[in-house]
This record gives structure tokens, C-alpha cells and sequence, in this order.
């Protein structure tokens, strides 16, 4: 598409299961490469040992706190874009999307600062041993610059999905990924420069590729004709937006930091049974991430059209959103739970011959297989919390499942003969009880937030339970 091309998508007319796979697939492709570059990098880095592994998977639960983070930009950004795009108010989308920009620059700065001021007490909390504890400091000097700058980048892709717009987002990420992927290994062992960086490398690598992603996606707003572009004059702080903006995304990203709650239990409990047990949790949650892949896009696509529709207030297509999505994303999660349940020993020796360590990634990877479906769902229904302006029920949820899990986890980690499988079997339950909540919130939300009534002043429909 060229930079000029300004493109808005209509998705509260024709058929929403067209609607769903086309903006899914621009999604997964971004996310495939996005995976792709954690696999590889992971394959490079597992070169360098079951050390190199477990620091850079140490490191990499900090991703979880910069999503957390940037969903709660994100999430909010969407939302309130899809929403002045579905009632045809490009002034209001142009003003939340500039406000987005700016709030991104303060929650980046913050940050920053605040990582690399507890880099080393970070890296000492977690790590295994001083070798491991040695190399997580040393990726994470370049990793958190890196992951400060995904902040400018998330926003703007965010804005846009909320017109309906996936593509920019998929070519300059796609793009940067793929930049990612060929300087790791130069990087990595030295090709060519003559100096092996070793795990720093990897962090570097992620560095140029996001900087160049951050100024790439920039230009797409650049242009006159854009449909939302930068304007110096929507720049000074508005509180009151900033408030709307994070009443609906802190929820989706407190979310996130739940999940490296979670991640941080897990590597602290573990550290008794040393690198090999860490690195192997450390491959077997970036398998899961890949294979959850398909619903995370999903989710993704849902939050727009749903919110598009919620928007112009067309209850049955917001409902109908849900209905077929689920069934999607249940399908696609039954598929890979049977492939993984067959293949994960396999997986795992992609990325270490560490006995222990494919011991370890591959009993997770059997256990976690029987909830990818009730997962699957989750994802769905947690975007249509987004799509209505409402992620409470998403946190809540979320926050039930890390303290059924954290209280007997952090219980039993103590007794004798504790075994780390236990913290796997906990975990599927848990994920159980949070489909159960979902449903029962999300159909109490559809009960009050989709009660829209004529206003024959207008032509339109206005909600009698929740104002917009």
C-alpha cells in the first residue's frame, strides 16, 4: 500500500466471518514473523549454551511487563478509535490517536529509567547461578532500550486497527522482524565484524530493528490525506481522554503484568532445580506463545470489528462477533493442542539436547495442551470486554487465575518432594475456573451494554444501561 493511501475499513456491514479471517490473517502474518524471530533468536542463543538459554528466557519476562503496558495504551487507543470510526467522526479519531502518541512517550520514558535502574537487582533475583545472573544483565542493557521504543510503535499500529486498517501494522512489522532475524547470528558470533557479541548481540539486533520500525510507521501519517495523522495542535495533554483511554486499557494490561506475576513465580520457585530447569520452562513458553499465535490475532480482529459495531450500535453483529470467533478459535486450539501433545518432545530438542532441560519443556507442553481450546476462547472473550469499552471482567478473571495458582504453588514449594509438574497441573485448572467467570461476565456485559433503544431525534440508538 502506498504511504498516501488513506485506508478506512467499514466493518459493521457485510459478513463478519469475512470480516474476522481477512483482519485475522493480517494479523497472523505480523505475529508468525514476530514468533519466528523468538524461535530463531532462541535457536541462535541456544548455541551458546543452557546458560545463554535460560538468561535470555529470564530477560524475556520483562516482554510481558512491556505488553502489559502497552495494552493498556493499546487496548484504550483501539477502542476509542474504532468507536469514533464507527459513529463516522474522523476529528474525534485524529485526537485520541495524537493523545495516544503522547501518553506513549511518557509511559516509554518511565520505562526506560525504572528498568535499568533495577537491571542488576532484576537479574540477581531470578537467575540460577552468577553465570546465568552475568549474561541477563548483559542482554538486558540493550533489550530495555529496545523494548521502550515498542511503545511509539504499538500506539500507532493500535490507532490504526481501529479504523479497520491492518496493514501498515503487518508490512513494518513483518518487515523489522525479518531485519531482526539476519543481523542476530552476525551479531551473535561476530559474522563479519570480527567480534562476537554473544547475548548481547541478540539484544542489539532487536534494537535497530525496532528503531527502524518506530520511523517507518511513522511516515504512514505523514501525508495530508491520511485519515489520522500527527497534529502539533492535539498535542498538549487532554487527562480527561488520557482517563478514558486508560479506564478501558489498564484492565487489558493489568492482564499482561498478571502473566509475568505468574512467569516470576515459575523462575523463582524453579531455582532450585538450576538453569536446565529454567531454560527448559524458558522454551517451552515460547513453543506456547507460537501456538497461540492463531487466537491472539484473532483477539485482535474481534476488539475492531466488535468495537466498530458496539460503536454504531448494532447489538446482533456485536453478539454474532463473539459466537463466531469462539468457534474459530476453539477449532484452531483443538488442531494444535493434538500437535503439540504428539510433537512436543521434538519442539523442545529444536532448542537443546539438555536432557533436563527437554525433560522439563516437554512435560509443560503435554500438561498446558489441554486447556489450548478453553484458551482459545478466553483470548475471544477477553476482546469483546475491550470491544465494549469494559476490560474489568477481563482483570478480574485474570487476577483469579494467578492467585489460584500463586497461593498452592507458593504453598507447596516448600514441602518435600515438591516437583515442578505440579505447578503445570495447577495452572491448567486455573485456566478452567477463568473460561467459566469469562462467560458468566461476558454475558452480563451483553446484557447491559448492548440494551440500545431508538432515538428517533437522530436515527440512531443510544444504550439505556451504560453511557457512551
Amino acid at each position: 500500500m502506498p504511504l498516501h493511501e488513506a485506508t478506512v475499513q467499514d466493518l459493521t456491514t457485510g459478513s463478519l466471518t469475512g470480516h474476522l479471517l481477512r483482519t485475522t490473517s493480517y494479523m497472523l502474518v505480523s505475529m508468525v514473523f514476530q514468533t519466528l524471530y523468538v524461535l530463531v533468536d532462541l535457536y541462535w542463543v541456544g548455541r551458546l549454551g543452557t546458560t545463554a538459554v535460560a538468561a535470555v528466557g529470564i530477560s524475556g519476562n520483562l516482554t510481558f511487563i512491556v505488553l502489559a503496558a502497552t495494552q493498556m495504551l493499546g487496548v484504550g487507543t483501539t477502542t476509542l478509535v474504532a468507536h469514533a470510526t464507527g459513529r463516522r467522526d474522523q476529528s474525534r479519531a485524529i485526537v485520541v490517536f495524537n493523545q495516544a502518541q503522547v501518553l506513549s512517550l511518557v509511559v516509554g520514558i518511565i520505562f526506560l529509567a525504572v528498568a535499568l535502574v533495577l537491571r542488576d537487582a532484576y537479574a540477581r533475583a531470578f537467575s540460577a547461578d552468577e553465570a546465568t545472573m552475568a549474561l541477563t544483565r548483559e542482554y538486558l542493557l540493550w533489550f530495555i532500550p529496545a523494548m521502550a521504543l515498542q511503545f511509539g510503535l504499538i500506539a500507532m499500529a493500535s490507532a490504526l486497527r481501529g479504523t479497520g486498517n491492518f496493514r501498515p501494522g503487518m508490512v513494518v512489522q513483518t518487515a523489522t522482524v525479518i531485519i531482526n532475524i539476519v543481523l542476530a547470528p552476525f551479531l551473535i558470533f561476530g559474522w563479519g565484524i570480527g567480534q562476537p557479541l554473544g547475548v548481547a548481540g541478540a539484544a542489539i539486533a532487536t534494537l535497530l530493528a525496532i528503531a527502524i520500525g518506530v520511523v517507518w510507521m511513522a511516515l504512514y501519517f505523514l501525508p495530508a490525506e491520511a485519515y489520522l495523522k500527527f497534529t502539533p495542535g492535539s498535542w498538549a495533554p487532554r487527562f480527561a481522554l488520557w482517563s478514558d483511554m486508560l479506564k478501558i486499557g489498564l484492565p487489558a494490561g493489568a492482564e499482561f503484568a498478571l502473566m509475568a506475576v505468574y512467569l516470576m513465580i515459575v523462575y523463582a520457585v524453579s531455582r532450585p532445580f538450576g538453569a536446565a530447569a529454567q531454560a527448559g520452562f524458558g522454551i517451552g513458553i515460547r513453543i506456547l506463545q507460537a501456538c497461540f499465535l492463531p487466537v491472539v490475532a484473532l483477539g485482535f480482529a474481534v476488539s475492531p470489528v466488535a468495537g466498530q459495531n458496539f460503536g454504531a450500535r448494532r447489538s446482533a453483529r456485536v453478539k454474532e462477533t463473539f459466537k463466531t470467533g469462539a468457534a474459530i478459535a476453539a477449532a484452531a486450539m483443538l488442531v494444535l493442542a493434538v500437535a503439540v501433545w504428539l510433537w512436543a518432545d521434538g519442539m523442545v530438542r529444536v532448542f537443546t539436547a539438555d536432557p533436563a532441560a527437554v525433560l522439563v519443556g516437554e512435560e509443560y507442553l503435554h500438561v498446558v495442551a489441554f486447556n489450548f481450546v478453553a484458551s482459545g476462547v478466553i483470548f475471544v472473550s477477553s476482546s469483546m470486554f475491550q470491544a465494549m469499552g469494559n476490560t474489568m471482567p477481563s482483570l478480574i478473571t485474570s487476577g483469579a487465575r494467578i492467585v489460584i495458582v500463586a497461593v498452592p504453588v507458593l504453598a507447596l514449594a516448600e514441602t518435600p518432594g515438591f516437583a515442578l509438574r505440579w505447578i503445570w497441573y495447577i495452572s491448567a485448572a486455573a485456566v478452567v475456573v477463568q473460561l467459566a467467570i469469562n462467560l458468566l461476565l461476558l454475558k452480563r456485559e451483553f446484557r447491559l451494554r448492548l440494551n440500545f433503544a431508538p432515538d428517533e431525534r437522530r436515527g440512531l440508538v443510544i444504550t439505556g444501561a451504560v453511557p457512551l
